[in-house]
């Protein structure tokens, strides 16, 4: 792993884990959808990164954000999961010829429709695992499926805005 993607790994920790706890922590619209923009650190982990890897950060960084929230290892356990599911999302969404390993995860990089497609699909497999887990079972299953939808879209659209934040305009398509 380059020394760049190292230095890229730590910036993006910092911004997603103090932007999550200072900033969206306290962010719910119409106490239903919940913005938890952390989840951007685990998309945005560059290809490179071996699995093992990508398991022990996934799990300390859902543990540093379980500490803020007081939560007992729900977020850990999602981001565990999503971490865990990305390389065969990667592989379902990847073109025949497939990308390049030094390929970074963004927008620009990749084009905005398939980063949609695959920032939805994780950010919606990350939020029914958390809501599933938080409810402890199925029996507020309709709540929970709403509680899903809405924040995996509204996580989503700030995690897009996040992108554009981030990538000067001339890059983007």
């Amino acid at each position: 792993m380059k020394s760049r993607n190292i230095v890229l790994l730590v910036v993006y920790f910092l911004i997603f884990l103090g932007s999550q706890i200072l900033i969206f922590r306290n962010v719910v619209l119409f106490n239903f959808a919940f913005c938890f923009i952390y989840v951007g650190f685990i998309l945005l982990i560059p290809l490179e990164v071996p699995i093992l890897l990508l398991l022990s950060l996934a799990f300390f960084f859902g543990l540093s954000i379980d500490l803020f929230y007081d939560t007992m290892g729900i977020h850990a356990a999602s981001t565990v999961l999503i971490a865990y599911m990305r390389s065969y999302i990667i592989n379902f969404l990847t073109p025949r010829g497939g990308y390049d390993a030094s390929t970074e995860i963004s927008i620009p990089a990749l084009g905005f429709q398939w980063f949609v497609v695959y920032a939805i699909v994780m950010i919606f497999i990350h939020h029914l695992f958390l809501f599933l887990i938080e409810s402890w079972g199925l029996g507020v299953f309709f709540r929970m499926i709403g509680k899903t939808i809405m924040s995996t879209l509204f996580t989503l659209f700030v995690f897009i805005l996040f992108q554009y934040l981030f990538y000067p305009s001339k890059k983007l398509n």
